[in-house]
């Protein structure tokens, strides 16, 4: 889904009227169906209203468009109530109905703005999760809104339509496979944190809709292609913890968060993941950082926004300094290290210090680009 709204987000060739006008012709064709079965896209009630199966007499909805049982096992319970669902299945037959390869794939990205935060139960704080269930939801309406912004949006750039830009689906730390040698000058990026945060969740409504996830072993599928930084991403046979075997730094945290765990009588499977997500996750970004140096060109800039955790029982894990570290010992040269917020905890409610890690690439010096785990 990442990939698939990149790709969007950096496509202006589309005509902004063509796009406007081919969108409420698409509108028209999924009201109209939506009408022939007394189904309006301007509820009445409140959203915030809670749903209650007497709402919608079970005759009508067990007319209702669903998803099949096993899309259904990868959202979040109750991620969409089933009128909006409906709606969005309606809207997208329209979409692939009048399907038109100039302006598809920016529709389909509309909708998976509009389905989120317009007409989900989903809420983003800062953990997605599910917040009041509406009863019922506009779906049409608040997709032709997101086209008229994507219509705006381009007038703007209609001058650059042909600025290029390409973006990977890819392994960070497998960068060889996508990338050339010697072509980067500059890396911002703010990768994932050692916590309990399961990215794939944030997207995992629309990555069904849209088609990207079919089932568990797409889902699988993904997972493993990430950088491990929450108990469930961490499989059998994951050895990126081999990295950072000799670094004094991570292993003594490590073995502090697995010392806490048995300290607090914790067995769930999940807790006792902890101080091996610690490892891997310091292990993969060492092999993110080494796999990149070749693409590097000399004196090439990096920067990454990186956050102190403690999330794993508390125990506290400066990720920035950690980082730097590593940094270091594979040859590139930081800057700094510069504070960019304070955050609380979600768990500890303490402040938490986000940081830029300033880096530079001094160029190869002779150096070999080994494979073998940091030695620190």
């Amino acid at each position: 889904m990442a990939t698939f709204a990149s790709q969007v987000k950096v496509d202006w060739q589309p005509d902004p009227d063509g796009l406007v006008l081919h969108a409420n012709r698409v509108a028209d064709i999924a009201l109209a169906q939506l009408r022939a079965v007394d189904i309006e896209d301007t509820p009445q009630t409140d959203n915030a209203e809670i749903l209650h199966s007497a709402r919608i007499p079970h005759g009508r909805l067990s007319k209702l468009r669903t998803l099949t049982p096993e899309k259904m096992e990868l959202l979040l319970s109750n991620s969409i109530s089933p009128l909006p669902l409906h709606k969005t299945l309606i809207l997208l037959d329209a979409i692939e109905q009048e399907r038109d390869e100039r302006y598809c794939r920016h529709e389909l990205l509309a909708l998976a703005k509009a389905v989120v935060f317009a007409s989900s139960n989903l809420h983003f704080g800062p953990e997605v999760g599910v917040g009041s269930i509406k009863s019922d939801a506009p779906v049409i309406a608040s997709w032709l809104a997101g086209i008229e912004a994507m219509a705006s949006d381009l007038r703007t750039v209609i001058d650059y339509a042909v600025a290029p830009a390409v973006i990977y689906r890819a392994d960070a730390r497998q960068l060889a496979r996508v990338l050339e040698p010697r072509s980067i000058d500059v890396v911002i990026t703010s990768p994932p944190y050692p916590n309990e945060k399961e990215y794939t969740r944030t997207t995992r409504l629309e990555s069904v809709l849209l088609g990207f996830l079919q089932n568990k072993d797409d889902l699988r599928a993904i997972k493993r292609g990430l950088v491990r930084s929450n108990t469930r991403n961490i499989y059998k046979g994951d050895n990126d913890s081999h990295w950072v075997t000799h670094h004094a730094g991570i292993q003594k945290i490590a073995d502090s968060i697995e010392a806490r765990r048995i300290e607090l009588g914790k067995t769930s499977g999940f807790e006792r993941l902890y101080a091996s997500v610690t490892r891997n996750y310091f292990g993969g970004m060492a092999r993110h950082l080494a796999a990149l140096r070749p693409m590097l060109r000399t004196g090439a800039r990096l920067a990454y926004v990186v956050g102190d955790q403690a999330s794993f029982l508390r125990v506290m894990i400066p990720t920035g300094e950690i980082l730097a570290d590593i940094s270091r010992s594979l040859g590139y040269e930081v800057e700094s290290i510069d504070h960019f917020r304070t955050r609380v905890s979600t768990v500890t409610k303490s402040s938490l210090r986000e940081e830029v890690i300033l880096l530079r690439w001094p160029g190869a010096r002779r150096q070999s680009y080994s494979t073998h785990p940091l030695s620190l």
